[in-house]
């Protein structure tokens, strides 16, 4: 096991920024999720640990040990990828020994490491097998065999489930955590699927455009996302997003809607500075409530009705303010497209957030 840190890392494509002042600390044994949508700069972090890259300024540091100036083969860092990356003319024996092969070690300790990985990883009875000859699942297991038989004291994972159907990937999310807690090892793992990430890290981190958004545990980026960018991206659906005013300490307009508040409510953010000015209203979308009386309720329209099995997604309009948002219903109701309905929130889990920063107002 190995912990790692990077300190002020940017990385530079001519006059194209990359990565902006990045700072991320990992523990030993950590899984931690690099996440964010496609371009925010998480591959190019794996490929600068991995010294595929080279950073603009800033340093990697393994072990408390700046690692900048060490060779790809000098790191002991394995890497997997999206695509598998395995020797097309080699069975899968063969592209599990070729590490091993590739350090010399002698032919009686390759065979029995071979045995004993692939038996971990459920693929010894594809060892004469050409990749060609895998199912996709199967094809990455040996990527993954791959990487495990080094015994690497860093694994760093590039999409790797982004190939599979539906069901195999969340098998093999369940594989890889059952695997981590095997071997006990440090992983950093990247993705721009916000719920694998939820349910595989230790730690999340969340990047846009090559800054550092929120690092935190899953469950305080779920609840607690520092900024908008953060509160819509984690989450399917992600957050909802309302326009509201503080008139004064009794009323708030919500878009043309001018509602007073219980006095008992003291979860709307007063500070001077805030009053007539439009700040956003956010709200998951399991706390919003059809027919139910709330804090807040307005008017929406229906556009359309997603069946997820347990559950049910409400997609629907808000009129005035030309807003869409979604609602999660846990039972099944009688609700149909274009109905008119009335929604309530729940203030006591609602956030606020600047209107122009996008930054969490804290009440």
């Amino acid at each position: 096991m190995s912990k790692l840190q990077i300190k002020n890392l940017t990385k530079n494509f001519g006059n194209t920024k990359i990565l902006e002042d990045l700072n991320l600390k990992i523990e030993e044994g950590e899984f931690v999720v690099l996440v964010g949508p496609s371009g925010s700069g998480k591959s190019t972090i794996l490929r600068i640990i991995a010294g595929l890259e080279t950073p603009s300024t800033g340093e990697v540091l393994i072990n408390n040990e700046i690692i900048n100036d060490l060779k790809p083969k000098d790191r002991d860092i394995a890497m997997v990828f999206q695509n598998y990356a395995l020797y097309p003319h080699m069975n899968v024996f063969d592209n599990l020994a070729f590490p091993l092969k590739m350090k010399n070690i002698d032919k009686k300790t390759i065979n029995k490491s071979v045995n004993d990985i692939s038996s971990m990883l459920g693929i010894q009875h594809y060892l004469t097998k050409k990749p060609k000859e895998l199912s996709g699942g199967e094809r990455q297991r040996v990527a993954l065999g791959r990487a495990i038989i080094r015994k690497p004291q860093l694994f760093l994972m590039d999409e790797p489930l982004s190939n599979l159907d539906a069901k195999l990937r969340t098998q093999m999310r369940a594989e890889l955590l059952k695997l981590h807690k095997t071997l006990s090892s440090t992983v950093i793992y990247v993705t721009h699927d916000q719920i694998e990430a939820l349910t595989m890290g230790n730690k999340i981190a969340v990047l846009n455009h090559g800054k550092m958004q929120q690092v935190g545990t899953p469950s305080d980026i779920y609840n607690n996302p520092t900024n908008t960018f953060v509160a819509g991206f984690i989450g399917n659906p992600g957050m909802n997003f309302f326009d509201l005013k503080i008139i004064d300490d009794s009323k708030i307009m919500f878009y043309d809607q001018i509602i007073t508040l219980n006095p008992k409510i003291s979860l709307i953010p007063k500070e001077k500075d805030l009053l007539n000015k439009k700040i956003i209203l956010g709200v998951r979308p399991e706390h919003l409530f059809v027919t139910q009386e709330k804090d807040i309720t307005f008017n929406a329209t229906i556009d359309l009705i997603e069946m997820l099995g347990n559950e049910f997604l409400i997609y629907a309009n808000l009129k005035t303010g030309g807003s869409n948002f979604s609602i999660r219903l846990t039972e099944n109701s009688a609700l149909k497209r274009n109905e008119q309905i009335k929604v309530a929130i729940d203030l006591s889990k609602a956030l606020f957030f600047n209107e122009d920063t996008g930054k969490r107002i804290y009440c």
